[in-house]
């Protein structure tokens, strides 16, 4: 019977693929592989490709993602160093980091892998969390709180058991959610209450003493202005009693003479604008139009005398 190539090559093929599954696996960038040998740690893959092994039952090969998992603890309560009992709640960031002690410790099955971390994240949350007081954690004051620093506490606690006993890197730990049992929010609102009233007296003392100085600033301000206006005034008034003793002192020497440019400065200024006046013809200094004052003036006789 004469075979057909064809059904050769199909053939040829399908032995090829055959033979690359049983001796051959691959690597994705994402994975990383344990190689086994008769159950025992062989080697492992950290980087993509295609990589021999010996079939089964000789060689088995373990995958792993080793792109970073996240673990997040429940929401339970925790007692602080002061004995006040917030409630947390802790997520992680972690890899593996040693596939052969990971592959040893939990035989490659993840759900395994969380339960122990949950152990470790709940050991660590307790402790570090029993070292600090609930200032740290709520503060009216954001100076006090330190989170950042409970934070690094926790992955350093875990850390320390993790990548040496069973090849996971903690690299990120964070407090996701925070609250308070219905009796201690009461207590912490009364504090914060109290805690905003003296800041409140604070600040009006402060704006009480600032409105106190700049008053007194402003009094003493105005009462320089106002001894400064007075000394100029007492200033101008005795320049103007000097100048007008002096005008006094000319118009002693010819008193008729003064009374009558008096006289007739007013009579100029009452008629320095279009005006009707219905007045007595002797009403000084009217009366001047009449010549009364004139006759008394020395040197000047009146009409009656010429």
């Amino acid at each position: 019977m004469k075979k057909n190539p064809l059904t050769l090559l199909v053939g040829g093929m399908l032995l090829v693929v055959f033979l690359a599954l049983l001796f051959c696996f691959q690597v994705r960038t994402t994975e990383i592989a344990v190689v086994t040998t008769f159950g025992k740690y062989a080697n492992s893959h950290t980087n993509a490709g295609l990589y021999l092994r010996a079939p089964l039952p000789i060689q088995k090969v373990y995958k792993f993602d080793k792109r970073l998992h996240t673990f997040e603890r429940k929401y339970e309560q925790q007692f602080t160093r002061d004995k006040k009992s917030p409630i947390l709640s802790v997520y992680v960031g972690w890899r593996i980091a040693d596939p052969r002690r990971f592959l040893e410790s939990f035989n490659g099955d993840m759900m395994k892998a969380e339960q122990t971390l949950e152990n470790v994240v709940r050991d660590a949350k307790n402790s570090v969390i029993g070292s600090h007081d609930f200032t740290d954690l709520i503060s009216p004051d954001p100076a006090q709180v330190k989170f950042d620093k409970i934070e690094g506490e926790m992955r350093a606690a875990m850390a320390t058991t993790t990548l040496g006993a069973y090849g996971i890197d903690i690299q990120m730990v964070g407090i996701k959610e925070l609250g308070l049992p219905e009796g201690l929010t009461a207590k912490v609102f009364e504090r914060m209450k109290t805690e905003r009233e003296k800041l409140v007296k604070k600040y009006q003392g402060e704006g009480n003493a600032e409105a106190d100085r700049i008053r007194s600033e402003a009094d003493l301000q105005r009462r320089k202005l106002v001894a400064e206006a007075e000394n100029q005034a007492q200033k101008i008034l005795g320049e103007a009693e000097a100048e007008a003793t002096k005008h006094y002192r000319v118009m002693q020497e010819d008193p008729d003479l003064a009374l009558f440019l008096l006289s007739l400065r007013s009579l100029e200024g009452s008629l320095k604008d279009r005006s009707t006046l219905i007045l007595d013809e002797r009403t000084p200094p009217f009366n001047l139009l009449k010549g009364d004052m004139l006759t008394n003036l020395p040197g000047v006789r009146s009409g009656a005398n010429r």
